[in-house]
Parts: structure tokens; C-alpha cells; sequence
């Protein structure tokens, strides 16, 4: 039995969220702006430094989340769709960057902003975007870039289109990157061969990095991510495209790592998180994902609840599904709750508590 209740409301389409060591939360809006639950309210004031964004498709500013030293530096992150100049002929260019600034004390703004790492992503046609951030134990920073529907470039090694990266908290490369010396692939990518990742955790048992992939009509995935490792997008997929033609005509291929769960239809995925509190004990090391919307149809985003049995088999379990709401992003608060985001123009965070 839960209590579902909600926090705030009046968040336009908030993307990503990050608790705050006193209790606040920092929410960021696709559109631009970061808002601020500060002692358990929402303040109307936004917190003022993150640059202009372009909103594309899923994207825009996107996700926020606090440097491991925050309490000493005072470092918070995003993403977001980093607008150009576009080419002669075409009307967009954008790609997506990491910008880092400093909170201010006041918690209104955030200072010395600056993008630190940019990716080789450019794209002329709006959409594909959709970027997660989650800091490693060792300092370094993972990175999730956008893809296109020039398909092809998910697998050129010379593109940061579809990869996972892997960056210093000040946007260099680590020198035990997979890739760091070899001819052909950009030092900065850590995996290849996904689509859209939407969510980003540690398994709380194996330490594993798990990574939500988002895909078209069917194929999102959930993977295990390995070093170095190719996750076939586009050459293998379960998914249909929008038209409904499949992706691709097999399901995997040796040498591409397959999904550790999938969906068909498609529940396009989003945030996810594994359940390591207090309050729900015996919900604990269950991963959760959200979801925007099943199979296309509109106002059935939901919460999804999934269990592994010893041989790694699912159960899964829909939460929040009344509600008919877009859910961007889901997190385990300080206080052992649980969080979600729902991502419409009149956005809540909500929060699932034990029921009485």
C-alpha cells in the first residue's frame, strides 16, 4: 500500500531533478530555467545562469545533477540542446552540451557557467535529443548523447551520435577510456550502438551501470553497460519504426551485447533508479523506470516496478498508471521516498511514501 502525494506543481515540463544537501531540490525545465522546491515548496523565482537552449523534440535543458564534492564546491551539472548557426540550406543546428556552474549561497543562481564539454553531435533536423548525467564512484562522469535518424551515424565511431560517454568532472577525457588511443573512434566514448538513453544507475549489489534506452514503436530497452561494448542500434533492434516497419530483420548478431530487458510495444522509457531506502524495505534493490507513454497512446505514462528472481527473470509491476502522466524521471530521495517527475506543461513532482 503507497500514499502518492504531490510536492509542487506549476513546473513546466521539468526533465531532471537533484536533492540538495539541505533538503531543497533543484528541478530543470525542458524549456530553460531551473526552479528550486526550497523547504518543501516550489519558489516562484527560477534560479537564474543556465544559458539559452533549443527545444527539440525531447530535448532542451535536461538533466541536473550535483557534483560528488557539492558540499565543498558547490558545483552543480546539466545538459542540454546547444543551438548554432545552422549550415546554408538548413533552417536547425544543434547538438548537446555539459555545462557546469557554481550555486551561489543563496541558492538563486548559479555563476561562472560554462559548457565543458561539447559534443560532436550536430544535427540539421530537430529531435533525437535526451541526455542523463550520473557521476561514477572514481570522480569521472558519464554522459549520454543524442541520436538522429541518419542512422548510420550510431555506429561511426567518429561521431558522439548514440554513444555513452565518459568525461573528467572538468569535460577532458579519462586516459582509461576504452578508445583513448585507437584510430577510428573519438577518446570520449565509453559504449556504442544505443539509441536514446533516458535514465542512467548503479546496481546497488554488482556495482553494475545500467543505462534505460528509449526506443521507437517497441525495442526500449534496459542494458548492462560494458566497457567498450556495442549495443547495435540500428543493426539489431526489436523495436518497429514509426511507420512500422522494422528496424531491423534480427534481433541480435554476435559481437552486439543484448538488452537485459526490453519492451514491445514501447513504454518510452525514460528515468530509472534502484530502490536501496528504508521506507519500502521490501522493495529494496527493485529497479525502477519511468515511462512517457505506452505504444503511442496518449496519457498512459506510468511507473514501472521490476524484480529479478536469482535466474534474472522479471516481474514486472505498473505504478502510478491512473494517473495518465508522462513520467521523465524517477529518484530515490535523501529521506528513502520515492520521487517522480511528471513531464507536462503544468509538471508535479510527486512524491510515493507508505500508506498508513
Amino acid at each position: 500500500r503507497i500514499k502518492v502525494s504531490v510536492v509542487a506543481r506549476g513546473i513546466q515540463n521539468p526533465w531532471g531533478m537533484a536533492f540538495l544537501p539541505n533538503g531543497n531540490i533543484l528541478i530543470a525545465q525542458k524549456a530553460g530555467g531551473i526552479r528550486i522546491i526550497r523547504n518543501g515548496r516550489l519558489d516562484p523565482n527560477v534560479v537564474t545562469g543556465t544559458p539559452e537552449v533549443r527545444v527539440a523534440s525531447g530535448g532542451g535543458l535536461m538533466d541536473v545533477v550535483l557534483h560528488p564534492e557539492f558540499a565543498e564546491n558547490r558545483l552543480v551539472y546539466f545538459t542540454y540542446v546547444k543551438n548554432a548557426e545552422p549550415p546554408e540550406g538548413a533552417e536547425y543546428y544543434a547538438t548537446t552540451a555539459m555545462g557546469r556552474g557554481r550555486l551561489n549561497a543563496a541558492e538563486s543562481a548559479l555563476e561562472n557557467v560554462q559548457d565543458i564539454f561539447v559534443a560532436d553531435a550536430w544535427g540539421t533536423a530537430p529531435g533525437g535529443h535526451g541526455s542523463r548525467l550520473r557521476f561514477a564512484p572514481d570522480g569521472t562522469v558519464f554522459m549520454s548523447s543524442p541520436f538522429r535518424r541518419d542512422l548510420d551515424s550510431a555506429q561511426n565511431t567518429l561521431s558522439d551520435i548514440s554513444k555513452l560517454l565518459r568525461l573528467n568532472d572538468d569535460g577532458s577525457i579519462p586516459r582509461d577510456n576504452p578508445f583513448i588511443d585507437r584510430e577510428g573512434y573519438l577518446p570520449e566514448i565509453w559504449s556504442i550502438g544505443h539509441r536514446a538513453q533516458e535514465g542512467i544507475a548503479y546496481h546497488p549489489v554488482t556495482g553494475e551501470l545500467w543505462a534505460s534506452e528509449h526506443g521507437p514503436l517497441g525495442g526500449d530497452e534496459v542494458n548492462i553497460i560494458q566497457k567498450g561494448g556495442n549495443y547495435g542500434w540500428p543493426v539489431v533492434s526489436y523495436g518497429r519504426d514509426y511507420d512500422g516497419s522494422r528496424v531491423s530483420t534480427q534481433p541480435w548478431k554476435e559481437g552486439m551485447i543484448q538488452p537485459e530487458i526490453f519492451w514491445v510495444p514501447s513504454i518510452a522509457t525514460s528515468g530509472l533508479m534502484f530502490y536501496t531506502g528504508d521506507a519500502f524495505p521490501q522493495w529494496q534493490n527493485n529497479l525502477f523506470v519511468g515511462a512517457l507513454m505506452t505504444a503511442r497512446l496518449p496519457g498512459t505514462g506510468h511507473v514501472e516496478r521490476i524484480v529479478f528472481n536469482a535466474q534474472g527473470e522479471q516481474v514486472r509491476e505498473r505504478l502510478l498508471d491512473d494517473l495518465n502522466q508522462r513520467v521523465r524521471d524517477v529518484q530515490q530521495g535523501p529521506d528513502g521516498l520515492i520521487y517522480v517527475l511528471t513531464e507536462e506543461a503544468d509538471g508535479a513532482l510527486l512524491v510515493i511514501e507508505p500508506s498508513e
